[in-house]
């Protein structure tokens, strides 16, 4: 299964277990760990008394009462102290004690905050990557839906060191925008639009050849050129399909079916998968009756990455979050 970035209120996702970013007492505080007690009512303190707190890097579960979950898995972050006081151990253990917890209780799906990135004073790009990292290495083996959820895109802001040169490379790239700004520019100057080119009978030619004629010609289907690629690439399709982020079904249906047409975020998560060019990115789309253009932020945001050899698809998808495009995989 993917994993899925959110912008939304975790109290209110309805999945079988939300994760806390509890203390160590378990007895509620500020944050998500505070709004996760309001949502969930008097009963959740209760049981958490029981629980007589939780170390860090660790987790326990407890119902959900009146939130839409199931249950509750309280987790504990570490404190950020510069990152060489084991931070990064304790923040990967407490994704993989939530996981584990998950699957003890046949979850099928899980929602966690951004662990240690607020009060606690966790880098986000660090938090997320590490994040990232280690559900990744948890569903290489087991099937789970993850999401992680923010309350608002500046929570997410993980990507600060791309989103100025990407700004300003939309700003140099997107058609719309220069469009508007040239018509205005012209209509003050008192210009109006050029004239179309006067309409001409074409000359006679010979006839065309047939239909079956250019169906002879039929070219090489999407489904062929990723798997030609991936055995260029050399690489295993299990590989292929985790960069990508994408769900196992989903691949072995592109696989199996010669003319599987694919979304273009499906494509697109494939070609940064494989780390294509920006020429072989373009040849894998036309091959799904697809193209990129500069009338849409979406593509010219993939274009960058790809040009500046931005392929790590949690990296291309913080930054996608970053201006409310959709995120490849899925």
């Amino acid at each position: 299964m993917p994993i899925e970035i959110l912008r939304n209120d975790i109290t209110r996702m309805q999945v079988d277990a939300i994760v806390n970013a509890a203390n160590e007492s378990l007895l509620g505080g500020g944050g998500v760990d505070g709004a996760i007690h309001h949502a969930a009512g008097p009963e959740l303190l209760a049981e958490c008394r029981t629980l007589h707190g939780c170390r860090t890097g660790q987790a326990n579960l407890t119902r959900g009462y009146r939130l839409p979950c199931r249950y509750v898995i309280h987790t504990v972050g570490p404190v950020w102290h510069g990152g060489t006081a084991g931070e990064a151990e304790l923040l990967a253990s407490c994704y993989r004690s939530s996981l584990e917890l998950a699957r003890q209780y046949n979850c099928k799906s899980i929602a966690f905050p951004l662990i240690s990135s607020g009060a606690y004073g966790y880098p986000k790009e660090q938090a997320l990557r590490i994040a990232t990292e280690t559900i990744r290495s948890f569903l290489a083996e087991h099937d789970m839906l993850v999401y992680i959820v923010v309350f608002d895109r500046a929570g997410l802001r993980a990507c600060d060191r791309l989103y100025a040169p990407i700004a300003q490379y939309i700003d140099d790239n997107y058609v719309d925008a220069h469009l508007d700004l040239r018509r205005e520019q012209l209509r003050r100057q008192g210009f109006s639009a050029p004239a179309p080119e006067p309409f001409s009978v074409p000359c006679m030619q010979a006839p065309a050849p047939g239909l079956e004629d250019y169906l002879k010609e039929l070219d090489e289907s999407f489904s062929q050129m990723l798997l030609r690629k991936i055995d260029e690439r050399g690489i295993k399709d299990s590989v292929c399909y985790k960069r990508a982020n994408l769900d196992r079904k989903l691949f072995s249906k592109i696989r199996s079916d010669v003319h599987y047409k694919p979304s273009k975020r499906t494509a697109l998560a494939l070609a940064m998968a494989l780390e294509l060019s920006l020429a072989e990115t373009r040849e894998l789309l036309q091959k799904a009756g697809l193209a990129l253009s500069h009338s849409y932020k979406f593509d010219i945001i993939i274009e960058y990455c790809i040009l500046n050899g931005i392929y790590d698809i949690d990296t291309v998808n913080q930054t996608l979050f970053d201006f409310d495009q959709p995120l490849l995989g899925g």
